[in-house]
């Protein structure tokens, strides 16, 4: 019975180690733009030995920007983004984007609280192009980041940028 009992144990500390590390974890970003405080809420994908972009992320698709849930962008003010100057209100937006071969396209959605890749372009409130550079060093898992003047993502090789102000 007590042998029983060890391996039931075993059994569910294993599981409940695998179950509590998340393949993509969640992660928060909060900065100032101006007077705005912005936070962005997503989870983080590893690259795990894969071909980002143009493999796993294929160029030229509307991408959830991160892993499980749409990423959730939130401003207490209104900002300008983009190199377009356009105003994106105060509120909370799903952020998506389109990576491509020559400049990104950063998308503001009316809709936020949605799981996968359930991208309605109807829910489009702004659409803004940013650019983007070669990382001197790869990151493993997205990372994103707000600056006073843009808001970047890092992944891979890869850094995408949009400006804000």
């Amino acid at each position: 019975m007590s042998k029983a009992i060890g391996v039931l144990t075993l059994f569910t500390l294993l599981a409940t180690g695998m179950f509590a590390q998340k393949a993509s974890p969640s992660a928060t970003e909060t900065g100032m733009i101006g007077d705005a405080k912005v936070t962005i809420q997503y989870h983080q994908p590893g690259v795990k030995g894969r071909e980002v972009w143009g493999g796993l992320i294929p160029y030229d698709n509307v991408w959830r920007t991160g892993a499980n849930n749409a990423t959730v962008f939130e401003t207490t003010e209104d900002i300008v983004i983009g190199s377009e100057g356009k105003t994106l209100k105060a509120g909370k937006y799903g952020l998506w984007t389109i990576p491509g071969k020559k400049k990104w396209t950063w998308i503001f959605s009316s809709t936020w609280d949605t799981w996968g890749t359930n991208y309605d372009p109807s829910a489009d409130v702004l659409r803004v192009t940013g650019d983007f550079t070669k990382r001197e060093e790869p990151m493993e898992r997205m990372t994103i980041k707000i600056d006073s003047d843009k808001i970047s993502l890092h992944w891979a090789e890869m850094v995408a940028s949009v400006k804000v102000q």
